[in-house]
């Protein structure tokens, strides 16, 4: 063979330890974002147990707003209703009116 020809030879062989060199890192980077993902998903899993706690609490007083509101529901529908809204702004223009 000539020169060049081992020139090629060389030039393969430190081509393929490179790419053993870049797998090795690869899988070290690799592990690394394994191992920090699986971290971020247990905090992830913490927060969300936290999460549907909070939203089932906050269910349970949202239900017993609506319970201790419940005798109220009548008047409050009937102060909604345009013929009543009409009266009341009727009478608040009479008494800022004198």
């Amino acid at each position: 063979m000539t020169s060049i020809g081992w020139l090629g030879v060389w030039l393969l062989a430190l081509a393929g330890a490179a790419i053993l060199i870049e797998l090795a890192v690869m899988g070290v980077w690799t592990g690394r974002l394994a191992r920090r993902g699986r971290a971020v998903a247990l905090q992830l899993q913490a927060q969300r147990s936290l999460l549907q706690a909070d939203v089932e609490r906050l269910r349970l007083l949202v239900e017993e707003t609506q319970r201790l509101w419940e005798p109220y529901a009548r008047v409050l529908r009937w102060l909604q209703h345009p013929l009543v809204v009409a009266l009341l702004a009727s009478l608040q223009r009479r008494w800022a009116a004198g």
